[in-house]
């Protein structure tokens, strides 16, 4: 069987954890493939449980699943292990999470740094979690990371982690006037780390292609959303990895002719949370609609989501980059109650109109939205189950978005329950 990414479509918090569960039952592993615990996952059970996964695979709560977490994700062990014990303190069994050796580490300093540096840039910040995320893709790219496997041989770790400090300890000190981060102490806690994660760590790529060749299906698991990635995305307004489709080639070991679909997560109107441009946003009660009515709080963040309309160009632009083969429109039901739903067409530049996302940062930050307004709908859809069942508005509503998309709207969603969908499509099929 081949491999299917599912990835954010707009700015992250687009309900890919729901996704991921409808899929969960039917694939064999689930493959975090990027990001750290600064995104997160919530997942509502058949049995009405709700969970909020930060660092571990949503596939973590279906019986069966190996989860996996990649070589592209930065991991605070930390938050892991207080994430797996919050989840068998509820029950789930968490025996078969597995953790890529190649996987890059969040160190004290890498914390430290983030949240000293995003304070001294003022008004000009970026919106950064301050976990550390950032810091530990910056120096994976410089080649002074520390990995997974490095807890496994207690002298490279020390080595490595006393070449990093010699400079990180002069930044911190000399330039921010913080404390110094302590050798021993990191060395102490992050090896107790390691023996208990011992048991975890394998070679993933291997283990995947191990999978896909005796047939299993492979989930591949972004975070955060398109317009968030690093190249892709509205720089410098975004995470620091790939969580775009080409990513999660780069971010697993396996390799992308092994991947046949492309699931692209969309809501039925648009949020991001942090900085930067969004030119739907809705500073009105109709912004305060979709967020009350949506439960617009980041599930790692705790913070408000900005909210907006549906954009029809950034869904474009998301199926462009991605190649998405499928749409799973989630949150159709937070659209209940209007008498007009909007959609954001094309935006006017500087009197200029634009269908496409423009090519730099300055005319997107210019960008205004031209709308299209559809009728809405005031029935209750959450017990819809089939495209025939929906009111009439409904139908035209998704029938647009799919249009301006391009990429069939395959499964929408319709209530947070993980049978609260309407399948069109098969997204394995």
């Amino acid at each position: 069987m081949p491999a299917v990414v599912l990835i954010g479509a707009q700015w992250g918090d687009e309900g890919k954890g729901k996704a991921t569960d409808v899929l969960g039952d039917r694939v064999g592993y689930v493959v975090r493939y990027q990001g750290g615990n600064n995104a997160g996952h919530t997942v509502v059970t058949p049995d009405g449980e709700k969970y909020a996964l930060h660092l571990i695979p949503s596939g973590i709560l279906t019986p069966g699943c190996t989860p996996v977490i990649g070589n592209g994700v930065v991991i605070d062990p930390g938050v892991l292990l207080e994430e797996l014990a919050g989840l068998e303190q509820r029950g789930v069994d968490t025996s078969r999470l597995v953790i890529s050796a190649d996987a890059h580490l969040i160190m004290p300093h890498h914390r430290a740094l983030d949240r000293v540096t995003e304070r001294h840039l003022g008004k000009a910040r970026i919106g950064t979690t301050g976990r550390g995320i950032g810091p530990a893709y910056g120096d994976k790219v410089a080649r002074i990371g520390i990995r997974v496997q490095d807890l496994l041989d207690p002298g490279i770790f020390r080595a490595k982690l006393e070449a990093a400090l010699r400079e990180k300890n002069q930044v911190l000190v000399k330039v921010y006037n913080r404390k110094a981060v302590d050798v021993d102490e990191v060395v102490e806690e992050y090896l107790g780390y390691g023996e208990t994660l011992v048991h975890r760590i394998v070679d993933s790529r291997l283990l995947l292609a191990d999978a896909l060749d005796r047939g299993e299906w492979v989930l591949l698991e972004g975070s955060q959303g398109t317009l968030l990635d690093v190249d892709h995305g509205t720089y410098p307004f975004v995470t620091s990895s790939s969580p775009t489709a080409g990513g999660a080639a780069a971010g697993s070991g396996i390799g992308p002719t092994r991947i046949s679909h492309v699931v692209g997560i969309l809501k039925a109107y648009t949020t991001r949370v942090g900085s930067g441009p969004f030119p739907t946003e809705l500073h009105d009660e109709w912004g305060e609609f979709l967020r009350k009515h949506g439960g617009e709080v980041g599930v790692t963040t705790g913070r408000d989501r900005r909210c907006g309309w549906f954009d029809a160009v950034i869904a474009r632009y998301a199926a462009r980059v991605n190649g998405i083969t499928d749409f799973f429109l989630t949150k159709l039901d937070v659209l209940t109650g209007l008498d007009t739903v909007p959609i954001c067409v094309a935006y006017d530049i500087d009197g200029t109109r634009h269908d496409e996302m423009p090519m730099t940062q300055s005319a997107f930050h210019h960008a205004r939205p031209v709308y299209e307004e559809l009728p809405g709908w005031w029935e209750d859809i959450s017990g819809c189950r089939t495209v025939e069942e929906l009111p009439a508005n409904a139908r035209a509503y998704v029938r647009r978005l799919e249009e301006l998309s391009g990429a069939p709207m395959s499964v929408l969603g319709v209530g947070p329950g993980r049978d609260q969908n309407v399948l069109i499509h098969d997204l394995l099929g």
